[in-house]
């Protein structure tokens, strides 16, 4: 029973990802489905302005991502962006004329990437951060992560809310719903609070700056996550109400667990070992004790949060890109127009 249900889920799975929903023709999607080498078609003449040493600095741990796979799909995604970005601000000027405003500056194109945690968004981010700054349309690219919007571990302990963190109740959303206000106004010199991944906390009164960029790059699990809509009718904005463009990294569940294991295990090596990381315990233990800790972490607070709270959200998403066994982008799923 339990093998028929796996398979049962897995076609579930296949027949979204395929832009279906349960028992509908293809003809009722809502997305244009490409394997990545019919999408990699649509990178038409886009130069690669990247090179190995640059993409090898831009990937995360564990990520194989290489001058191919930028090739295959992230040249055809950096055009389809760029297309956007310039209708933007030319439908940006028509509307000036059409309200007969002057002296107003075009507000950011607001690009949000979401997936679970180990799927490879910051490498996303990041190869199409590089990508889409060399478009003569959008020079001045930012990228900003949801993690310096989690509360302060003090914060989180006190609410009992530490085995919760990053579901959606961690994230100060009032600050982050006022930060993208501000960018979507035009407003100068927007303060983004930062996060240390090595003291796995955010970093008291420490800010970047984010001035009025052509794109800004929104990245993190939780980012197409929908709320209850008032009985009332009041206005209260989602953190997607602010997106022109939204981006889903999606693989099979199997694989996610994997890759988040290994990443686990090989930070044991690298990063953990820093005396001051807040991982650093887990290198005093065996291999096999953290690797169980591994697998706890995953199937407590991890699975948990992808089934419940991410994965509801990749139907919203305007571009879906599925990763196959070797972490590559095997299709790419594009919403209908």
């Amino acid at each position: 029973m339990a093998a028929d249900m796996d398979s049962m889920a897995k076609a579930a799975d296949e027949t979204v990802m395929e832009g279906l929903g349960p028992f509908q023709p293809e003809l009722h999607s809502p997305y244009h489905v490409f394997t990545s080498a019919q999408w990699a078609k649509f990178r038409a003449d886009t130069p690669l302005t990247l090179t190995e040493d640059e993409v090898k600095r831009l990937r995360s741990l564990d990520d194989p991502i290489d001058l191919d796979e930028v090739r295959r799909i992230y040249l055809s995604l950096s055009r389809l962006l760029s297309a956007h970005v310039e209708s933007s601000q030319m439908l940006f000027k028509q509307r000036d004329r059409f309200l007969s405003l002057s002296g107003t500056s075009k507000t950011p194109f607001v690009i949000g990437i979401a997936g679970s945690v180990a799927v490879g968004k910051s490498t996303t981010a990041r190869i199409l951060k590089e990508l889409l700054a060399r478009w003569p349309s959008s020079p001045k690219v930012d990228l900003v992560t949801t993690d310096g919007f989690l509360y302060p571990n003090a914060v989180l302990s006190r609410e009992n809310l530490m085995q919760r963190k990053g579901f959606p109740e961690s994230y100060d959303i009032g600050a982050l719903l006022r930060f993208l206000s501000e960018i979507k106004a035009g407003r100068p010199n927007v303060p983004a609070p930062t996060y240390s991944h090595l003291t796995y906390d955010v970093i008291p009164d420490k800010f970047r700056t984010i001035d009025r960029p052509d794109i800004l790059i929104f990245e993190g699990i939780n980012v197409l996550q929908s709320r209850d809509l008032p009985e009332d009718g009041k206005v209260i904005p989602m953190v997607s109400d602010f997106f022109d463009f939204s981006i889903y990294i999606d693989a099979d569940e199997r694989l996610i667990h994997k890759w988040y294991v290994d990443r686990f295990m090989k930070l044991r090596q690298t990063a953990f070992q820093d005396p001051n990381s807040y991982f650093n315990r887990y290198t005093r233990v065996s291999a096999e004790e953290a690797l169980a800790i591994a697998e706890d972490l995953w199937a407590n607070i991890n699975l948990k949060n992808l089934r419940q709270n991410i994965l509801p959200t990749r139907p919203r998403a305007d571009l879906i890109l599925r990763k196959g066994n070797n972490h590559f982008i095997e299709k790419v799923a594009l919403r209908k127009l």
